[in-house]
């Protein structure tokens, strides 16, 4: 099944929904980085949430950025993504290795204490930016936590990432439900109910779950309306050209240095971890534009 992103609304425009299936671009986000599998679940929940949010955004140049810096091994996450379905992202340290946690793998011990900031860039002078303590470092509670705080809307955030016995990605997905302000409240306790009672996201995946059906689980019995669906892609606009704006960035004297050195330099994208070669010659005409 390819990954994508479903809109919905429920409850007479009361509920708004999203749910996605991320399987194949959490794979490919562990490919290109290595990550362990605690990192790739971190990496997995966090991009899951981010293609998510990013489907929010109304206008085709708006970017979101999700970062994370914590006190745990990790060290910190950066997700990235826009309003069609495209996400990129990195763990600060992939390698990172845990015990498992009541037979789970431990995301929330993996980032430990931190805090979790949103910036959203929709083309105006400054950037929206929120900044919210991470709850408890399993990041669908921490964005759960996010949206009411920063963005004062009640929601509730699923977010899962399972692995295969080989630690390749096995399944991935989420979804998150937001309420209007005038929601009527047996629409909200009955929501409410629903969302008690669900598996987890992972176990609903696991049942071969698409994101309409899992929506179907949260929503039960509030007249549940798809609004539409998008791909939703691993990708990385990185190119040799960006890179070298970044060399010519650190200065003459760094980029000197390089050269005299006599070698060519290999530079990694630090979303998707592409190497970019550049030769002495290639240095020596950045230099000039530097």
């Amino acid at each position: 099944m390819n990954d994508y992103i479903v809109r919905a609304t429920a409850g007479n425009a009361q509920i708004r929904a999203f749910a996605a299936v991320t399987t194949n671009l959490v794979e490919e986000a562990r490919e290109h980085h290595g990550t362990s599998p605690v990192a790739t679940a971190a990496l997995g929940r966090l991009l899951t949430g981010g293609v998510m949010m990013g489907s929010m955004m109304k206008n085709d140049t708006d970017m979101l950025t999700i970062q994370i810096q914590c006190s745990g091994q990790i060290e910190g996450l950066t997700v990235t993504a826009d309003s069609k379905g495209n996400v990129k992202g990195y763990a600060f340290n992939p390698d990172v290795m845990l015990p498992a946690k009541n037979g789970k793998l431990d995301v929330g011990g993996a980032l430990g204490q931190g805090v979790m900031t949103i910036i959203k860039d929709m083309g105006l002078k400054e950037p929206y930016s929120g900044q919210t303590i991470l709850q408890t470092g399993e990041i669908a509670e921490d964005l759960t936590y996010y949206f009411a705080t920063s963005e004062q809307v009640p929601s509730s955030v699923g977010l899962g990432v399972l692995m295969n016995k080989d630690n390749t990605v096995k399944c991935a997905g989420g979804f998150i439900v937001q309420v209007m302000p005038f929601i009527e409240d047996e629409v909200l306790n009955k929501l409410e109910a629903n969302i008690q009672k669900i598996q987890s996201v992972t176990s609903m995946l696991d049942n071969g779950h698409t994101p309409e059906q899992m929506l179907e689980q949260v929503l039960e019995g509030l007249d549940l309306e798809i609004t539409d669906t998008m791909p939703a892609k691993f990708y990385c606009n990185c190119s040799k050209k960006r890179i070298e704006k970044a060399i010519i960035s650190i200065g003459k004297k760094d980029i000197q240095e390089m050269i005299d050195e006599g070698k060519e330099i290999e530079v990694k994208c630090h979303f998707c971890n592409t190497a970019y070669k550049y030769s002495v010659d290639e240095l020596k005409e950045l230099l000039k534009q530097a």
